[in-house]
């Protein structure tokens, strides 16, 4: 009886090196510090200033509301993250014609230099990044992220 209770302990127990979400995000968290340390040192840029101007870039006129979803980033972090872009001149704010209630985000001319600039040195990182991997096994990566995206919305 206690070795079954034993057993029942060791398998509800946490391994965080198996257990994906975690390595998930110790993953992010090292390539995100590793790429932030260039466009922080030479634009002055934090991790979310940059998924700001990485998305704004894509996705122009864009409400922070909209930024959030897309990123999926707290709304206070991108709430800050758009002040102190608009503040340095890398964002500018314009009223919805629809709904004036509604603000619109897009890069200005700054912003978008700092695009130019900073997206080659993600392009390069995630490149030797991604050199660790067969090409058979990035296609792979990338099917099963997009699953496991799907999948995490879906569990939301």
């Amino acid at each position: 009886m206690a070795a079954r209770r034993n057993n029942k302990r060791s398998a509800d127990r946490l391994h965080l090196e198996h257990f994906v979400p975690y390595r998930l995000s110790v993953l992010t968290n090292i390539v995100s510090m590793s790429i932030a340390e260039a466009y922080e040192r030479e634009f002055g840029l934090s991790i979310p200033q940059w998924r700001v101007i990485a998305v704004l870039a894509r996705y122009p006129d864009l409400s922070a509301i909209e930024v959030a979803e897309r990123t999926a980033m707290d709304k206070v972090a991108v709430s800050r993250a758009v002040q102190g872009l608009l503040a340095d001149g890398r964002l500018v704010r314009a009223y919805d014609s629809g709904d004036r209630r509604r603000t619109r985000l897009r890069l200005s001319g700054a912003g978008q230099s700092v695009y130019t600039r900073v997206a080659p040195l993600a392009l390069t990182y995630e490149k030797k990044l991604l050199d660790a991997l067969s090409p058979t096994d990035r296609r792979a990566l990338d099917r099963l992220l997009g699953r496991l995206v799907d999948r995490a919305k879906a569990l939301a």
